[in-house]
């Protein structure tokens, strides 16, 4: 049974998180950052992760249960690296975030081999190469995955084909690979949000450069008419990374205000 508690007018729920450890790839900014503090309000150890050192620092003030490192996860030895360093630090892993990406590309029709490689390897490799590296620290735990995908690789919706095409195959890959993970009780599910708002995102740049255009866009695509914030996304992130999820694997969860038509 759920405990629940009233608190300041809200129901809050323990997710039955306190004392796990969460590794949130790409975690500096946006999403990623606000699944980390999510799973840090819930009680999780956090590790925080990114490609550049500089941007690891100040992300949380009480560093008591908090570690860092720094790696590429479209390496595959990188990803080895930053396993041992959980490991080493926390001593297991209960959750995994799949957080690293970017819709930035070229236009259709102007793709190139290069450019379908690079796109690829940030928004599909990133992940398999995290998986790989660390499944069998999950099973140790019956851990958890959750992906960040993106409604672009649902629907088509104007996005770059590379990154469409990317998103689609972690949709498939997701689906796919539960069933093999769950022989060693790993769920994995993935979250598709549609066009998110943060300090720094592609939607603050179009927002500053065409407002009118971008607001048309949210009233006629976007049902409830305006972006989603990246704490929306995490609460759904935090919620299918706790027991409260234990039957849910192999899912693709679409958070986006109601934008895809299928």
């Amino acid at each position: 049974m759920v405990a629940g508690q009233l608190g300041n007018g809200n129901l809050k729920m323990d997710l039955r998180l306190q004392g796990k450890t969460a590794l949130i790839t790409g975690s500096t900014k946006g999403i990623g950052k606000a699944i980390a503090k999510s799973l840090y309000d819930e009680g999780c150890n956090i590790v925080i992760n990114s490609r550049h050192t500089d941007d690891l620092n100040n992300i949380f003030e009480d560093h008591r249960r908090v570690s860092s490192f720094t790696a590429d996860v479209t390496d595959t030895s990188s990803c080895i690296k930053l396993i041992n360093h959980v490991i080493e630090k926390w001593g297991q892993l209960d959750i995994l975030i799949c957080n690293v990406g970017n819709g930035s590309s070229v236009p259709p029709g102007n793709e190139t081999i290069s450019e379908w490689k690079r796109m690829f390897d940030i928004n599909f490799f990133s992940v398999t190469n995290m998986i790989e590296a660390s499944a069998k620290e999950l099973a140790k735990t019956h851990g958890t995955i959750v992906c960040i995908s993106s409604i672009a690789g649902m629907e088509i919706l104007g996005a770059p084909l590379t990154y469409s095409a990317a998103k689609s195959s972690l949709n498939f890959y997701v689906k796919g690979i539960s069933k093999s993970l769950a022989k060693y009780g790993i769920r994995i599910n993935a979250v598709a949000p549609g066009n998110i708002l943060f300090h720094g995102s592609v939607w603050e740049k179009k927002s500053t450069e065409n407002p009118q255009e971008v607001q048309k866009m949210l009233d006629e695509d976007v049902p409830l008419k305006r972006f989603g914030q990246p704490e929306e996304v995490a609460n759904m992130v935090t919620f299918l990374s706790s027991p409260m999820c234990a039957f849910v694997t192999g899912s693709i969860v679409v958070i986006d205000g109601g934008q895809l038509r299928s």
